[in-house]
């Protein structure tokens, strides 16, 4: 049987806190992910989803645990995972095409330098910032063209894992449905590995294979691994009338409302065996109709506290 392309084994994160104590962010962490598969991860803030992403990415290091991708164990950051940031994380020096032709620069340094060209343009032409948008500095871009941007970089780099820590959270609703809608269209083309952050449910469902949902902090864990029985392509104007959509929407909904807190206050299993996170597939083989909008509309929750 082989191995999955990133498996996240017992992974946990803890901090000093005040005299011989320590506080327990995250622990027991077991997740896999398959090569070409989208992840999202949902929970609310303190569990630890940065956390996670930044030990994928090896900018940090797990107290326990291991991370192994593609065979070999994480130790430190690689070209081989790019990130993108809500906040750009551009170089303001350097013009949209310079941005992105210094890592292809770095990924390729046998490369000429049209070829680099030539490749980091087809990127940021496939996020729509060509026709002059390639000359300007990041200053004097909006911020949904700085995304873009940030988003063409880590494609052009191609590594073999993407991670995104809620990249749109600081957008507009339209700006950031074109970037979705722009990020879904290169991801099928390119077939990356993607993992991401994000607090919006419906952007979860739109975008991912697979919604991993974290319990509250501390000592939060993988609880479920909910599974997206939408097809591909996905529409966001056509998907809220497939007949899972409310199903698999209400069932987030509910965890992050109540289970979330539910399962945090239980008692925590010590035997450090390996735990999947159960999968849990609540739109599979549903031939009804799609409910009426209004009735079937599921209650907000914040995921902010």
């Amino acid at each position: 049987m082989s191995q999955p392309f990133l498996q996240i084994d017992g992974l946990a994160k803890r901090f000093p806190s005040g005299k011989d104590d320590t506080l327990t962010v995250f622990e027991n962490v077991d997740f896999d992910i398959e090569k070409g598969e989208f992840v999202c991860i949902i929970g609310h803030s303190g569990c630890g989803k940065s956390t996670i992403m930044n030990v994928l990415a090896g900018l940090d290091e797990p107290t326990d645990g291991v991370v192994t991708m593609d065979g070999r164990e994480v130790s430190g950051p690689s070209l081989e995972r790019g990130v993108v940031f809500q906040n750009y994380s551009l170089l303001p020096w350097l013009t949209a095409l310079k941005n992105v032709t210094f890592g292809v620069k770095a990924r390729h340094p046998d490369w000429s330098a049209e070829r680099i060209r030539q490749h980091s343009y087809k990127f940021l032409e496939m996020v729509g910032l060509t026709n002059g948008a390639e000359h300007r500095k990041p200053s004097q871009l909006s911020g949904g063209m700085r995304q873009r941007v940030s988003i063409a970089r880590a494609f052009a780099t191609e590594p073999k894992l993407l991670l995104l820590d809620e990249p749109f959270g600081a957008l507009d609703a339209l700006t950031r449905g074109t970037i979705q809608d722009e990020l879904l269209r290169i991801w099928q083309d390119s077939g990356q590995t993607v993992f991401m952050i994000t607090h919006d449910v419906d952007e979860a469902i739109l975008l991912a294979d697979r919604i991993l949902l974290m319990s509250n902090g501390p000592f939060a864990q993988v609880a479920e691994s909910v599974v997206i029985d939408i097809p591909r392509p996905r529409k966001r104007t056509e998907m809220v009338h497939h007949p899972a959509y409310y199903k698999i929407r209400n069932h987030l909904v509910d965890f992050l409302s109540s289970r979330s807190a539910e399962i945090a206050a239980s008692p925590r299993e010590k035997d450090g065996s390996r735990r999947q996170p159960p999968t849990v597939r609540p739109g599979a083989e549903d031939d009804s109709p799609a409910p009426d909008a209004e009735s079937a509309r599921p209650h907000l929750v914040s995921l902010a506290g």
